[in-house]
């Protein structure tokens, strides 16, 4: 049996369409499908059933995906690895949300760049959920980091960690507010108040106030950056208030910079998951890097 049509067929089944199939092996879906049909006829059965939106795997297709795909893997982290066993250094690509990255992942990553005979170097880049897990499924990256789980076969996730969203704004706006107002009226107390967000739809405010108020915000957003680091600085100068990931703005809040405006008992959270290519945790680099940062998040808090 011909390796490159097993090899077609694996991609196939874990991008469970043609087209993506063919982005992925950098071929024509033409090419694609007359390979999925070549290894069919050798066969003697249907590998997929093919509907609207791309295919479904046969009974005989999951089967044969279940007992080739750890071989091919295996195949292709020897090709990466290559011949030239002197070299100790394995490049990782990782991607993520650029605040999460370079504040958590990156810090823990970087240790795995030590002499130790193992040596991983690093290339990271950052992007929304989309931008990351379409990265990663055509190739460009080894490892992302993303709030969104990804769908169908073609990408794995693990859950990494949770992260606690908190409501905060600079002491003075926090004053005019007063202790347990908030609490007492709703977002109603809070709704004149200029907001500071990463992006005009307001993603942050919008998950705090449907979790805890059960409303949506009134507020246009006055402050618009694309960067929660930045949001943090400009509600440190008074410019609004903001929902922030806990982890970041803690330290702000123990030094009196921000103020938390509310303290609710069941606090918004936001889930990360650690996103890999199906099948590609066989090659050591990404195992490696995938279970350094599971560690590391055992203690995130």
């Amino acid at each position: 049996m011909d390796l490159a049509l097993l090899r077609t067929f694996v991609t196939v089944h874990r991008a469970g369409s043609f087209t993506r199939a063919a982005a992925l092996l950098g071929l024509s879906q033409p090419a694609v499908t007359s390979q999925i049909r070549t290894l069919e006829r050798q066969l003697g059965r249907p590998l997929f059933l093919r509907q609207a939106r791309g295919v479904t795997p046969t009974t005989m297709g999951d089967e044969l995906a279940h007992k080739a795909a750890p071989h091919l893997d295996a195949l292709v982290e020897i090709a990466e690895a290559g011949i030239d066993e002197d070299s100790s250094v394995r490049t990782l690509h990782l991607a993520g949300p650029p605040e999460f990255t370079a504040e958590r992942a990156l810090p823990s990553l970087t240790s795995l760049a030590g002499g130790d005979g193992q040596r991983i170097a690093l290339r990271a880049s950052f992007g929304n959920a989309e931008e990351v897990l379409e990265g990663l499924a055509a190739g460009h990256h080894d490892l992302a980091i993303t709030t969104a789980r990804p769908r169908g076969a073609l990408l794995t996730a693990t859950p990494l960690c949770d992260e606690e969203l908190v409501l905060v704004a600079a002491p003075r706006w926090a004053s005019l507010i007063g202790p347990g107002k908030l609490r007492r009226k709703g977002a109603l107390t809070v709704e004149n108040l200029p907001v500071v967000e990463v992006h005009e739809s307001l993603p942050f405010v919008s998950r705090y106030w449907a979790a805890v108020f059960d409303s949506r915000p009134a507020a246009a957003g006055a402050v618009i950056v694309p960067d929660l680091r930045a949001v943090l600085a400009c509600v440190i100068q008074g410019a609004g208030l903001a929902v922030l990931p806990r982890y970041l703005c803690a330290s702000a809040l123990e030094r009196g910079e921000i103020a938390a405006l509310l303290d609710p008992a069941v606090p918004p959270l936001r889930t990360y998951f650690l996103v890999v290519r199906t099948g590609t945790l066989a090659m050591p680099p990404i195992a490696r890097a995938h279970a350094w940062l599971l560690r590391a998040a055992v203690g995130w808090t």
